[in-house]
């Protein structure tokens, strides 16, 4: 069975041969991996373990305001290989402030940010242009609006080399799209936007609205000229650890409209929807799944989600990603990393309808060996004609 065959049956719940296989690596593990001998170049990371999914990311939806040049995002993992990796060849940002370590810059929407150089993960976010009504009508929308910015808006090549990659290989592609609460928490900051989604939601729907529309529009421009993905992966960070960033009913007014309207304009396309969060997103998981969720990715368990506990509730209506514990990778021990996945790999594959992945990502502190461990072990055990022999 290919990648692509599996995992389409997968997002289904229909049987394969074994569980799917997905991965994230930071972009320091597989440098760290590539420099060791592992691999020729870090990019081929993800070749090199036999993941059946890929994902690209060929939209750009940041205003993109003149504050200076584009430059290569090191931070972006999504950026390895022909993975993913934003629109455009970089981001525009204007650098404030260089030392050694660090890299404080404005970016496109304005938000000033500061990046740990050749570091993994999110910068820390020192302040933001937007931070009400007034400045998103002065100097956000008028950027989005303006049509003279859509087909610069959207990686044409990059989307056809994945394309390609895929088809040659038979590997199950995802066309990655940002959703609206996480396109304006970098524009805005989570404060400002929660505080504006309560005071002033006309605003935040405005928001969400145009963002949707956008996006829809250049998924339309981008299919009709180059052919459509395997399905769409939809990046949304609606939850922090224990909890949500906003209330089932803050939801239910904002963004479920916009999902729903995303989920139905895929599925109209018979593309299946893998939705990412991270974070305890658990309590928005019933409106989701109504909104038409295809598949729910990584399961954070630092953040309090349970893989057993969310395949019992909703296994027979969506498939999963993730729910592995990268921590127990972290500390290189085979013992536990098989105690890992023995303890829920039977659970997750039972009926079908998962892939393997660790809940967030793959670092540096994780030993190449434990990471080859963590895939063949879970492949082993997640067979189903030796599971049921």
């Amino acid at each position: 069975m290919t990648g692509k065959e599996r995992i389409e049956r997968i997002l289904r719940r229909q049987p394969t041969d074994r569980v799917g296989l997905f991965e994230v690596f930071w972009t320091e593990t597989a440098r760290q991996w590539s420099a060791e001998g592992h691999f020729a170049r870090p990019e081929l990371a993800e070749d090199h373990f036999g993941l059946d999914l890929r994902r690209c990311r060929p939209l750009d939806l940041m205003a993109n305001l003149s504050v200076g040049e584009a430059v290569v995002d090191e931070n972006d993992t999504t950026r390895l290989g022909v993975a993913g990796g934003p629109a455009s060849a970089g981001r525009t940002e204007e650098v404030i402030e260089e030392t050694e370590t660090t890299r404080l810059v404005r970016d496109g929407n304005g938000a000033v940010l500061r990046w740990i150089k050749g570091s993994s993960g999110a910068p820390e976010h020192v302040d933001f242009l937007v931070k009400d009504r007034r400045a998103w009508e002065e100097h956000i929308r008028p950027h989005l609006v303006n049509d003279g910015n859509r087909k610069r808006r959207v990686n044409f090549d990059l989307y056809r080399a994945m394309r390609a990659h895929c088809a040659e290989h038979n590997l199950y592609l995802t066309c990655g799209v940002v959703g609206p609460f996480d396109l304006m928490t970098p524009l805005c900051g989570h404060e400002h936007l929660l505080v504006g989604m309560a005071l002033d939601p006309d605003w935040a729907r405005d928001m969400v609205q145009l963002y949707t529309r956008l996006t829809i529009e250049l998924l339309e421009i981008l299919f009709a000229q180059e052919g459509q993905p395997d399905g769409l992966w939809i990046w949304e960070d609606l939850a922090f650890k224990q909890r949500p960033f906003l209330s089932p009913a803050m939801y239910r007014g904002l963004l479920f409209p916009a999902h729903r309207r995303i989920f139905e304009w895929a599925h109209a396309r018979e593309l299946p929807v893998i939705f990412h969060s991270d974070g305890f997103v658990e309590p928005l998981l019933p409106q989701l799944v109504e909104a038409g969720i295809d598949c729910l990715q990584p399961l954070e368990v630092k953040a309090g989600m349970d893989l057993l506990r969310v395949k019992q509730r909703f296994g027979d209506r969506i498939a999963l990603i993730g729910g592995m514990d990268a921590r127990t990778l972290e500390t290189n021990d085979l013992a536990v990393v098989r105690a890992e996945l023995e303890a829920k790999l039977p659970g997750a594959m039972a009926g079908g309808g998962y892939v393997l992945q660790v809940d967030h990502s793959v670092s540096n502190r994780v030993d190449y060996e434990t990471y080859k461990f963590f895939v063949e072990t879970g492949l082993t055990l997640g067979n189903y004609e030796a599971a049921h022999a």
